[in-house]
């Protein structure tokens, strides 16, 4: 079993910045890839982030090139999302998930059913 806590969403302006963290714990050996997704109310689940935790390969959506990074601390089990030029449209439920691929496009590493671990998720609110 894998946990995942999530930690850093927050109320902020557009234009602003936050900083989400995912700790993992459990057999985290399971799973080689984190990802970080995001939910607003009445849409689907949509990825936003993803990385190899071996390899440290990134992915990202469309969305949020440029302006998000991902990142992990090993040491630390924990994976970073650094959201700077937020927008409204950024506003959202945000979950860490872990899974395992053998590889994968953006295709396949940012459908929500590839995952086999969640976290609660964590509130992220972008004012205009």
């Amino acid at each position: 079993q894998v946990q995942l806590v999530e930690s850093g969403g927050g109320s902020v302006q557009a234009g602003g910045s936050l900083r989400l963290s995912c700790a993992a714990s459990g057999y985290t050996g399971s799973s080689n890839a984190l990802g970080w997704f995001r939910q607003a109310p009445g849409k689907e689940r949509e990825g936003v982030a993803i990385i190899y935790t071996g390899g440290g390969a990134t992915y990202y959506a469309d969305s949020v090139k440029g302006r998000f990074t991902i990142s992990q601390d090993k040491a630390k089990n924990t994976v970073y999302l650094q959201m700077n030029s937020l927008t409204p449209a950024d506003t959202a439920m945000y979950f860490c998930a872990a899974g395992t691929f053998s590889y994968g496009s953006w295709y396949q590493l940012s459908n929500p059913a590839k995952y086999n671990y969640w976290g609660q998720g964590t509130q992220v609110t972008v004012s205009s």
